[in-house]
């Protein structure tokens, strides 16, 4: 017995708004300005680090890896970096 649908009823489209999980980005700790990244822990709100990711920060850093993109653009920010003194 096939079940039909009652007239004028129509298909539901479940839409769920997922947060931004974006692979290599979760599994790294991002560089973000001091003041931002206090103020996001306390009031909840989202940050932007250096490599664009953003997100509301709520996990322990140090458990992760440094993302390469953010240390790329940090050391490119320091003044003398990678530069030869001699």
């Amino acid at each position: 017995m096939s079940q039909q649908l009652a007239p004028g009823a129509q298909t539901v489209v479940d839409e769920r708004i997922v947060a931004e999980e974006d692979g290599d980005h979760d599994r790294f700790s991002h560089y973000v300005p001091k003041a931002k990244l206090t103020e996001a822990l306390v009031m909840g709100t989202p940050v932007v680090a250096l490599c664009g990711k953003v997100w509301v920060p709520s996990r322990n850093p140090d458990k992760y890896p440094v993302c390469p993109e953010c240390k790329e653009i940090w050391e490119s920010l320091q003044p003398g970096a990678g530069k030869n003194d001699a």
